[in-house]
């Protein structure tokens, strides 16, 4: 058990997922300490605002003290931060709807989204009932009170294969995860849905071998992607395949539409004119790697 543990981690790592496979979950229990309630409160801002980074001023300080003052639970603090002006500042005016409940499942209830009827179902919830009704009904579902109940922080499920977790919300968390050290208002995707084809055609999108350690790619609906295998070329590199990631590159035809973003597997001998090719289509390549 302990070899098959052991081994798990290592993929995770390399999958750029370790720190929440190792780090466990984070819970206010009723003996807690200062230093576990600062657990709480790191966690909580790093899991609802997506690893945004928090200024001083910025923090709840009056929902944290009412947190440490025992006035209210961690499914409260949660609530209050999903809530806030804040939030709404970093998820809700900069996005589209789509987008933000996107994010809101991500951040509250720990998965990406299973269907795109979920995705409906919320849009028309904003709509009628507005903001908060919105929030509250992930706080609020049965399926968060299971998971977290009251004094466990939200955190990332989508990675693990358990009861209830559907195959497609693990494959689905790597459009939406692009690493601890990443964080949700500075991905290359950008403000756009990172979901909304695979939902409309009800598929998931299929995981590339990573390009390093703590890296990783996904493959895209598009199908210019090349043998991983190189035939001639420059002696030394012959058969040296390289990761490009590329963002805001142009669809074909009318109109003009921008895609978030492609990966494109490119033999060293394509590379330079695989290069020109994505320019000229307006792209920016943001990463290079060996694949």
């Amino acid at each position: 058990m302990s070899a098959l543990i052991a081994s798990t981690l290592v993929q995770a790592r390399s999958l750029g997922i370790s720190s929440f496979d190792e780090s466990g979950r984070v819970e206010l229990r009723p003996d807690w300490t200062e230093d576990d309630l600062q657990a709480v409160f790191r966690a909580a801002y790093r899991q609802v605002l997506g690893n945004d980074y928090v200024m001083a001023f910025e923090r709840l300080t009056a929902a944290e003290s009412q947190l440490r003052q025992g006035n209210i639970t961690v499914r409260e603090f949660v609530r209050a931060i999903a809530t806030s002006d804040l939030y709404k500042q970093k998820f809700l005016y900069s996005n589209s709807n789509t987008r933000f409940i996107e994010l809101n499942y991500k951040h509250l209830l720990g998965r990406a989204p299973y269907t795109e009827d979920e995705i409906n179902h919320h849009l028309n919830l904003y709509n009628e009932k507005g903001y908060d009704a919105e929030i509250n009904s992930y706080i609020d579902s049965p399926e968060y009170e299971n998971s977290f109940g009251n004094n466990v922080v939200p955190y990332y499920r989508g990675f693990s294969v358990d009861a209830g977790v559907r195959t497609t919300g693990f494959t689905r968390m790597f459009r939406l995860y692009r690493g601890y050290a990443n964080s949700d208002r500075a991905q290359v995707a950008g403000k756009s849905p990172h979901l909304f084809r695979e939902l409309a055609q009800n598929r998931a999108s299929s995981i590339l071998k990573p390009a390093g350690e703590g890296g990783w790619s996904y493959r895209t609906s598009g199908g210019d992607v090349t043998p991983s295998k190189a035939l001639g070329g420059t002696w030394g590199e012959s058969g040296r395949v390289y990761c490009l990631e590329v963002a805001g590159i142009r669809n074909p035809g009318y109109p003009k539409v921008r895609r978030s973003n492609t990966t494109y597997l490119v033999p060293v001998e394509q590379m330079l004119p695989k290069m020109q090719q994505i320019h000229r289509m307006g792209g920016r390549i943001v990463s290079v790697s060996p694949a």
